[in-house]
């Protein structure tokens, strides 16, 4: 049996369902876990000791795992962030999936690239999602972070602006990469941006995954705007590493019942 794992300070079960699923419909004599780790290096460590074949990477882990991986895939290089790793007969080699779910489905929701953007949050995900927006051709970003170093840092990399706080601005597409909102935090049930910057904007995406009806998700349908979850990225980030991990790409109907079957949780 082949062993695939997650790493995440708040592990939850949809990546599990996710790609348990798609190996059972695909006979593939694999299972996948989620952890906490208590030792990162260590965890990683294990990994590699134990032969385990790929390793999901999540907050907060995803820039402080460049250390302790071998070699970085350009889709990880390039934006300094992990979300992947690939063990190749103990050589760890790492990768990004996030930037690939972003891409496809401001592509497959039509944004218009001339729309205002304001991205909260400065973490290894708002990296993805920056760099996502940059290659695509959006213009107006502007990336609010509170630590400046770390936001300023990130705005000026792909050209964008950088603000402390939001201080009532607004945007046409307004994007939350923090942890407010997600399942299990201190700020579950908190709004990652107040009701009139969702009022004013067109398209409202939350990259959180869990719930998938995130405060600020059930507010921006409630307001009848465009909506793009975090559940939707996890689910193509993670059919990009079930791919990684695997070589096998599984139909859509396949990737579909997953889909379904993860979220019926």
């Amino acid at each position: 049996m082949t062993l695939c794992i997650s790493l995440s300070a708040r592990p939850s079960n949809n990546g599990t369902r996710f790609h348990n699923h798609l190996y059972e419909q695909l006979g593939l004599n694999w299972i996948y876990k989620a952890f906490a780790p208590t030792d990162l290096a260590l965890a990683i460590a294990g990994v590699r000791g134990l032969g385990i074949r790929g390793c999901a990477i999540s907050m907060p882990y995803k820039e402080d795992v460049i250390a302790l991986v071998d070699a970085m895939d350009p889709s990880a290089k390039a934006i300094d962030s992990v979300n992947t790793i690939v063990n190749d007969g103990g050589r760890l080699t790492a990768y990004n999936t996030d930037y690939t779910a972003i891409e496809q489905l401001l592509e497959q929701n039509a944004v218009p690239t001339n729309y205002s953007v304001v991205v909260q949050g400065a973490g290894g995900m708002a990296k993805a999602t920056v760099a996502a927006l940059r290659d695509a051709g959006f213009k107006d970003v502007t990336v609010v972070a509170r630590n400046e170093q770390t936001g300023r840092s990130l705005a000026g990399l792909y050209g964008f602006r950088w603000r402390p706080e939001l201080d009532g601005a607004t945007a046409d597409m307004i994007i939350n990469v923090t942890p407010i909102g997600m399942a299990g935090g201190m700020e579950e049930n908190s709004l990652s941006f107040p009701l009139e910057t969702v009022d004013a904007a067109k398209v409202v995406f939350d990259v959180v995954a869990l719930p998938a009806e995130t405060p600020l998700i059930k507010a921006a349908r409630a307001a009848g705007k465009v909506v793009i979850t975090g559940a939707e990225v996890a689910t193509i980030q993670a059919l990009e590493q079930f791919v990684l991990y695997t070589g096998v790409r599984p139909t859509t109907e396949q990737v579909r019942a997953a889909e379904e079957f993860m979220r019926a949780q």
